[in-house]
């Protein structure tokens, strides 16, 4: 199995963050039952709509300081989007391998800041990927 650099686990990390920060409570639900199933595509819905997510960011403190790491990050809308993007598929994968279960996915995210490869051992393959070539996107435009 490839290794993923501790950058691309945590810009994942940070993704994770923001998404939990974002996402409404109802997203956080014990199982997905059809009222969670709704939360987490209003919640994905929102990281993939730059309007949604810019009224989401400004209801919150918290959300704007994790949203102004991440443009610095990512150092361009067109990253800052693709980084969304991938927020949202690790929130999707993360939602679905816990039930929903507000504790594991907040163990979960606890668990990235200490060992980001165990974090990203949970993901996909093709999200792993993803996460892989961001991360050399990001690297290259700091060159």
């Amino acid at each position: 199995m490839r290794r993923l650099g501790r950058g691309a686990a945590s810009l994942g990390a940070v993704g994770l963050a923001l998404v939990l920060v974002l996402a409404p409570p109802s997203a956080a639900a014990q199982a997905l039952d059809p009222t969670a199933t709704e939360a987490l595509a209003a919640t994905l819905k929102m990281l993939l709509d730059p309007a949604q997510r810019s009224a989401a960011i400004a209801g919150s403190p918290q959300a704007g300081a994790l949203d102004q790491q991440i443009r610095a990050l990512t150092g361009s809308d067109t990253l800052t989007q693709e980084f969304f993007a991938l927020a949202a598929d690790i929130f999707q994968e993360l939602t679905q391998s816990s039930a929903g279960d507000p504790m594991k996915m907040t163990q979960a995210l606890d668990s990235a800041r200490t060992d980001p490869s165990g974090f990203t051992a949970m993901l996909s393959p093709a999200t792993l990927e993803r996460l892989r070539q961001l991360s050399v996107k990001i690297s290259d435009q700091r060159r």
